[in-house]
């Protein structure tokens, strides 16, 4: 929150959490949450489904949480090159139909317009490589007064003055093009995004299973090529802008397994048109959950699941934090089935955002070989789980 109305409504949003600890608990790590009981009020993810085009970029309220990301890289004309993350994270304090907390302790009084079922928090950051500097902020607010929300037709999602909507009808294939806009004190950004490929599917069929748990599960796709332009204003100075995109999106109900810690997500668009998304899963004992997967898109847009098996992942540095904690800071990637042996190298080594939760996502370059040619690309790395909240 940047203005004291914004530390007023953090302030309502914090009693309202005091009445609900599971959404206090999601707000301190989304996703992170243990896998609600089977029969659960929210729906679940639990086999296959049908996805509709449009209509599933938009909002799933009967589901108990999801998200909207977005990270691209840019190039301004001069040469200067940026990162960029725009998040939205949807939290329904209780299932539709319901009552809620607030609501329950509320029904011998008149109702309340601050009253809401849904909590929405964004994050925006950018890396500014010509700066060497890395800016984060973060948004609380609750779905209520118009304040946040999400909406599919047309499509928009927003936290204050933060939004993410889209930008027309489908003139492509690959679906219609998006627009975003978020500012923090040094860097606002305004972008038009055109997919480049069709949503890709990922798991099995758009389902994504994290663990054994029937509700450890999320409906996942990707659109991980979208062509990038706008503005970047960096203080007072207008950079016009362009690069390419990834979009993740997922929803579900449940959370991570009970031997869960945290994850390390891989987007790279390689320059041979093809890229990988890959998550490690790592349990507490250290070592990676066999619940890892990723998706491979050729630059045909032919698509294949990968397995926790197929992929093997080597840490080669690491990067500490003002507080001492450890993050990997390199890594060599090796998909043998592709014949790919990439590294991949974060862009400046502190890209950590100190929101809720604390991470790391950062800008990465990539650089290597596939079946003996030299590849290259560019890519955005998440890694969840290595911060302790305090």
């Amino acid at each position: 929150m940047r203005s004291r109305q914004g530390r007023a409504r953090l302030g309502a949003i914090s009693a309202l959490l005091a009445c609900a600890p599971a959404g206090a608990a999601a707000l301190a790590n989304p996703g992170a949450l243990p896998a609600p009981a089977a029969g659960s009020a929210f729906a679940q993810a639990l086999e296959p489904r049908r996805f509709d085009f449009p209509r599933d970029h938009g909002p799933h309220p009967d589901f108990r949480q999801e998200w909207w990301y977005v990270t691209g890289n840019l190039d301004a004309a001069d040469g200067e090159r940026f990162g960029f993350e725009l998040t939205f994270f949807r939290f329904a304090l209780s299932p539709p139909g319901a009552p809620s907390a607030a609501s329950a302790a509320a029904a011998a009084g008149p109702r309340s317009a601050w009253r809401a079922r849904e909590i929405y928090m964004a994050h925006f950051a950018i890396t500014d490589l010509a700066q060497g500097r890395f800016r984060f902020a973060q948004q609380l607010e609750r779905a209520a007064l118009g304040l946040a929300g999400a909406q599919a037709q047309p499509l928009r999602v927003w936290v204050d003055d933060w939004w993410l909507a889209g930008a027309g009808a489908v003139d492509s294939p690959a679906g219609p093009p998006w627009k975003l806009h978020a500012a923090q004190a040094l860097y606002e950004l305004e972008l038009e995004l055109t997919p480049q490929v069709a949503p890709v599917l990922n798991g099995a069929a758009g389902l994504s299973r994290k663990a054994d748990e029937p509700t450890a599960a999320s409906y996942y796709y990707s659109v991980p090529r979208l062509a990038v332009s706008g503005q970047l204003r960096r203080g007072g100075t207008a950079l016009a802008v362009h690069g390419e995109a990834w979009l993740d999106r997922e929803w579900g109900s449940g959370g991570l397994g009970a031997r869960q810690v945290g994850w390390d997500w891989f987007a790279l668009q390689l320059n041979d048109g093809s890229t990988l998304m890959f998550y490690a899963l790592r349990r507490r004992d250290g070592g990676e959950d066999p619940h890892s997967g990723g998706t491979w898109m050729a630059a045909s847009g032919e698509t294949r699941a990968l397995r926790a098996a197929e992929v093997s992942i080597e840490v080669e540095r690491e990067w500490r934090n003002a507080r001492g904690e450890r993050y990997p800071g390199g890594w060599r990637i090796r998909v043998p089935s592709l014949a790919l042996d990439v590294e991949v190298a974060p862009v400046l080594a502190d890209q950590e955002l100190g929101t809720t939760p604390r991470y790391w996502e950062g800008a990465v370059d990539v650089s290597g070989a596939r079946a003996g040619e030299h590849i290259g690309g560019r890519g955005y790395v998440e890694l969840v789980g290595y911060a302790q909240e305090r």
